[in-house]
């Protein structure tokens, strides 16, 4: 408990690890779960089923597990999973599933979420994501890994985000975003392919190559989108590193950008 400040309030029920450190002025909930390494500042408040993996940081003012932002809420026992290693800055919020859906609003490891940033109700967020400040999701949202997503964003209900894709500050994305894509604008259009942050991740030159090659199949060869998805499944037999994108072009969605 030395870890713990003394202006800390600490429900009896909840569990944190030997070594997990609290600032001032910070509530924990009974249903809390804190995983070893992790370090929780001055006035956060983290409620609900809310576990919470090791080595994670979270910034002064954050609000984690906080019951959904939706009517249809009812007071069900839905949860909020995070991971390990993850950074919450300042002010960001995270909100709990709703039993409508998941149930459960899950994080991975890895993850960077800067100030202001918003996670809504049964979202799904892989690993290695970046959100820049003011990133805003709206209920339901899948977010694949190492996605970068600009500043000032929103993200509509029920909308995937591919992996390695990267969404341009102010945008607003209301359809699907497959991976590896950059995209911008109100509504948010696809602007090629996100080949820098592929190189710094170890991709080959070849497999950028081929998700190129992929991308113009996806939108400037005039194809329709059922054309366009039995050639990148065809092209994928070939070059494994787009079957991530055959997949998720396989997925029902709201329909990608196109």
């Amino acid at each position: 408990m030395e870890h713990i400040h003394p202006t800390a309030l600490v429900a009896a029920g909840a569990r944190l690890a030997p070594d997990v450190r609290v600032g001032p002025f910070t509530v924990i909930g009974p249903a809390v779960e804190v995983d070893s390494g992790t370090i929780i500042a001055s006035h956060v408040v983290i409620v609900g089923r809310t576990r919470i993996g090791t080595g994670n940081r979270i910034f002064q003012f954050a609000s984690v597990g906080e019951i959904p932002q939706d009517r249809k809420y009812n007071g069900e026992p839905t949860a909020t999973v995070i991971g390990a290693n993850n950074v919450i800055r300042e002010y960001v919020t995270i909100h709990a599933g709703t039993a409508q859906d998941r149930g459960t609003t899950t994080i991975g490891d890895r993850n960077l979420l800067l100030a202001y940033s918003h996670i809504a109700h049964d979202c799904v967020i892989g690993n290695d994501t970046t959100f820049s400040n003011n990133a805003q999701l709206a209920g339901h949202v899948v977010i694949g890994d190492f996605a970068v997503l600009g500043g000032f964003i929103g993200v509509h209900q029920f909308c995937r985000v591919g992996a390695h894709a990267m969404l341009a500050a102010g945008s607003i994305v209301r359809q699907d975003v497959p991976p590896f894509v950059t995209a911008s604008g109100y509504p948010a259009r696809p602007h090629g392919t996100n080949s820098e942050g592929l190189r710094r991740r170890g991709f080959s030159e070849s497999d950028i190559a081929a998700i190129r090659n992929a991308y113009k199949m996806l939108y400037r060869e005039k194809l329709s989108l059922e054309e366009a998805r039995k050639a990148i499944a065809t092209a994928a037999e070939k070059a494994p590193v787009l079957t991530a994108l055959a997949q998720f072009l396989e997925t029902p969605g709201r329909g990608i950008i196109r």
